[in-house]
């Protein structure tokens, strides 16, 4: 079988590292392995936009341009949370439609 390697400017270039998870996969396989970080960096990203936005509502001293901010962000957030909701609904009922497993 032939090594891979990544071709850099100068001709240089990085060898496929033996032992690696990913050698030789589909882009679909990395993807799937890569899915349950995603969506646990997503819900930490969420969480931490709806502690912020949060803050500032709190300590907006009643500055309407503080609240509409600190509104934008709460409801930024939510949009957020409903998008990543559905997007692991979707992977769940893929799951079952088609038999196979995304998620571990």
């Amino acid at each position: 079988m032939e090594k891979l390697a990544l071709a850099l400017p100068g001709g240089y270039h990085i060898d496929d590292p033996e032992g690696f998870e990913f050698t030789n996969k589909t882009l679909g396989d990395v993807i799937t392995a890569l899915l349950p970080y995603i969506f646990v960096l997503a819900g930490l990203l969420l969480f931490g936009l709806l502690i912020w936005g949060g803050f500032g509502l709190l300590t907006s001293a009643g500055n309407p341009d503080k609240v509409k901010s600190a509104q934008a962000k709460l409801t930024n957030a939510i949009i957020g949370f409903i998008i990543i909701f559905a997007a692991f609904w979707l992977v769940q009922i893929l799951q079952i439609m088609f038999g196979i497993t995304i998620l571990g």
